[in-house]
């Protein structure tokens, strides 16, 4: 059985992050060894919360891995909980994985134009070297602005990329600059051709045509690398939802460690969080409390062998 350790926080409520990671990737069969950044009473949207930062027990945590020869086949990091952490976790890295371990990054500072209370130019220098390293990243579209641009342009230009055309160049962009084999820039805002609200998904993959390792592609001619770009879409319903984008990198996670490929991860995670997403609103769910994907899960686990 395949091994994914997954480096984020634990939210006693919100079905966010571990909580919601740790179901996904064991149906879709993938083994999940959870490593907590730190434990909160629940995610940090609601009015108020506890929280205990585990940086500092993190190095007996992963002493005792060592001993025991521990090797994943992947490794997924989200929520840091400052610099110092994430900079913990890049030696992490260096210590649990070689040139086969697949590594996904979901870089956590912001949404919808604005920063969250964790970010500083530290931490954003932290997850551009973690996205450097990555295979696979999956931010939200404030999230890869940040990654090319910082805080002060990403504000400036917001509101330029509130339209398809440039999403689509902003993926092969950040692609292009992190050397990834594919982005997937989540929670698009977008509009069908009759005007409804629809959530748009941009993916953004290299393709040439190899199984080598990450490092034997970036030394090939650039010039016989191509991208391919898609949007997938699906009908906007509700409002926004405590821990969608942490199942969708939990589904991108497992699914291609076994053998999907991105784009079937997309449309698995998708299919997912919109039935999800009509439960939860049929039982008038707080956004904060997360989506009722529970029944659902046994589906990720469909067709794979």
């Amino acid at each position: 059985m395949k091994k994914a350790i997954i480096i984020n926080d634990l939210s006693g409520m919100g079905k966010c992050s571990l909580t919601a990671a740790i179901p996904v990737i064991s149906v879709m069969g993938v083994q999940a060894i959870p490593l907590p950044t730190a434990v909160l009473s629940n995610q940090t949207d609601y009015d108020s919360y506890y929280c205990v930062d585990l940086t500092e027990h993190i190095d007996e945590y992963v002493s005792e891995w060592k001993k025991r020869g521990l090797h994943p086949d992947g490794i997924y990091t989200g929520f840091f909980t400052n610099a110092k952490q994430a900079e913990v976790f890049l030696k992490f890295i260096d210590a649990f994985s070689d040139e086969h371990t697949f590594l996904l990054t979901d870089p956590v500072m912001g949404d919808q134009g604005d920063v969250y209370d964790i970010y500083t130019d530290e931490l954003l220098e932290r997850m551009r070297k973690l996205a450097h390293r990555a295979h696979v990243i999956t931010p939200n579209l404030t999230e890869a602005l940040l990654l090319l641009y910082g805080k002060d342009e990403m504000l400036k230009q917001w509101q330029k990329f509130q339209n398809e055309k440039e999403v689509r160049k902003l993926g092969r962009r950040i692609t292009e600059a992190f050397d990834l084999e594919g982005v997937v820039i989540t929670g698009l805002d977008l509009k069908d051709q009759n005007s409804q609200s629809m959530i748009g998904t941009l993916v953004c993959e290299k393709k040439h045509g190899s199984n080598k390792t990450k490092s034997e592609q970036s030394a090939m001619n650039e010039k016989t690398v191509q991208y391919e770009t898609r949007m997938e879409t699906s009908p906007k319903i509700g409002g926004s939802y405590s821990g969608t984008g942490d199942i969708f990198a939990s589904v991108i996670c497992a699914g291609m460690l076994r053998n999907l490929s991105l784009n079937q991860c997309v449309r698995r995670a998708m299919n997912l969080i919109e039935k999800s997403l009509k439960m939860t609103e049929k039982e008038h769910t707080d956004r904060n409390d997360g989506i009722c994907f529970e029944q659902y899960l046994f589906e990720l686990a469909e067709g794979l062998k």
